[in-house]
């Protein structure tokens, strides 16, 4: 499998743009320290088929622009989903800017061949910004959900269920603006809850505080501050889930 394929045309002005689809290999265990996702970077993961027995198949796309952490969300969901047992694939498309480019992660936890998610088969969509819910809703399938990232909201226009949380405004509210992909993590897993306990999402708070901790071993200030991050979007889910 070739390690990267990077695909330009021209744009107007002269500019050229490039998007660029990778995927690595990993092996099914939680990473030892050399073995962790940098923390910038545009690789995926692979881990093998096998994992738990019965295993939830799962494809989510998480959709932003850079600098808002679409990759850091996506890892940390495939590495509490290693740890589970399960086996995943990822995969980002997104232009060479580091920042503002549009950034599209692909995760999909289960025996799946293709590392892509195909349209109208996502059984999530995590948006970090609105703009990015319209320009992607394609590729849920007419069973999934979405969750956006937006500080007011209205969701009718849209024929599957939307949740929505400003999780940008909390996260700048609690001194830590950039926690936002934390927060919204958080109110994903209360939100819609573990499918464990019958809920939708494929991962356990347990497992996502484990990915983290692991994250940030030995940070300890970082690490204080991206798990209260969590439990602020975890809060504010659970609060909407109960009304």
């Amino acid at each position: 499998m070739p390690r990267a394929r990077i695909r330009r045309g021209g744009e107007p002005g002269g500019r050229r743009r490039a998007a660029l689809h990778r995927v690595r290999r990993l092996r099914r265990r939680v990473p030892r320290r050399r073995d962790r996702f940098p923390s910038r970077g545009r690789g995926g993961t692979v881990s093998p088929a096998g994992g738990a027995e019965g295993a939830a198949r799962q494809q989510i796309l998480v959709s932003g622009v850079g600098g808002q952490g679409v990759l850091f969300i996506t890892r940390l969901l495939a590495e509490a989903a290693i740890a589970g047992g399960l086996p995943v694939l990822t995969s980002e498309t997104h232009g060479m800017a580091q920042r503002g480019g549009i950034v599209v992660s692909h995760l999909k936890v289960g025996a799946f061949e293709s590392p892509l998610i195909r349209a109208g088969a996502a059984d999530g969509l995590v948006a970090l910004k609105e703009e990015n819910l319209s320009a992607h809703r394609g590729f849920l399938a007419p069973s999934g959900w979405a969750v956006v990232g937006a500080k007011s909201f209205r969701g009718e226009r849209f024929p599957f269920p939307v949740h929505a949380i400003d999780a940008e405004g909390i996260a700048r509210d609690a001194g830590n603006p950039q926690g936002e992909n934390l927060v919204l993590l958080g109110f994903i897993l209360a939100r819609l809850g573990s499918s464990r306990d019958g809920g939708l999402l494929f991962c356990s708070a347990d497992e996502l505080r484990g990915a983290i901790s692991r994250r940030f071993e030995g940070r300890d200030r970082l690490l204080a501050a991206s798990l209260a991050a969590l439990d602020l979007g975890m809060e504010r889910g659970r609060v909407l889930r109960d009304r």
